[in-house]
């Protein structure tokens, strides 16, 4: 076991950033993205396992990427472009404000049913049928249903059943498992402090486990395995998630 030392900046960093109204996206914008389609990008570590769950599904014949990453410019004029047409109620609802938009992380990917008339906004994605199949799926492939209906007052956002957010493994299971968004997730998380017993979850033949480090000054030491199965997050706030996994 070895030490890293994390500046205060990549708390800005990382899978597990949170992104809504009270905490601003402050990260690098991403570079390292890929093509969906001529129009929608998205970070690679999202597009790649995005991919693979629309391929096991019959691919994008049905299902249609709507909007992915965003640049601080393009989500200022998508939400002037709504006050516009929607009014201020609409967007306040369903568009974030500029600098609080997840699809700047290059995480965040809207979805609709592939047809001759998608809503930019609000695509259609039901409860059935091959988008249930694909939200019912989303969690082993790393994603999960951001904006759910009922958790309006924790979000801020109204249900947006069109809109995945990537968080990776173990953590998209761990939050559907216990019906957790984002928020709540983070809050849920400072439960398992580094030096704690740590948040287990079981899959196949490995356990992972997950603690919280707090954010300790300009510079943060967290210890660190050598074997590649180790991974740490910034929550964006106060904090980093360390997540591990071993063999049992």
């Amino acid at each position: 076991m070895t030490e890293r030392r994390l500046e205060r900046s990549a708390v800005h960093r990382g899978d597990l950033i949170l992104v809504n109204a009270q905490l601003p996206f402050a990260g690098p914008e991403e570079q390292d993205r890929v093509c969906l389609d001529a129009n929608v990008m998205l970070a690679r570590r999202a597009a790649e396992p995005l991919r693979r769950l629309v391929r096991a599904l019959g691919g994008w014949s049905v299902l249609a990427p709507v909007s992915g990453w965003r640049s601080q410019r393009e989500q200022q004029e998508i939400y002037e472009s709504s006050l516009r047409q929607n009014g201020r109620a609409f967007t306040e609802q369903f568009v974030a404000l500029p600098g609080h938009s997840e699809h700047q992380t290059g995480l965040a990917i809207d979805l609709g049913q592939a047809g001759p008339d998608l809503d930019f906004i609000c695509p259609d994605f039901p409860y059935c049928g091959i988008c249930q199949e694909f939200r019912r799926r989303a969690v082993d492939y790393g994603f999960v249903e951001r904006y759910r209906a009922g958790k309006e007052s924790v979000t801020g956002i109204a249900h947006e059943p069109w809109h995945f957010r990537y968080v990776g493994r173990p953590h998209a299971a761990i939050m559907m498992q216990r019906d957790l968004v984002l928020e709540e997730y983070h809050s849920f998380l400072k439960n398992f402090p580094l030096g704690g017993t740590p948040l287990c979850w079981k899959e196949g033949k490995g356990v992972w486990e997950i603690v919280f480090v707090p954010l300790q000054g300009a510079q943060t030491c967290i210890p660190w395995g050598e074997n590649g199965s180790w991974a740490v997050s910034g929550n964006n706030e106060d904090g980093f998630i360390l997540t591990s996994w071993k063999e049992q």
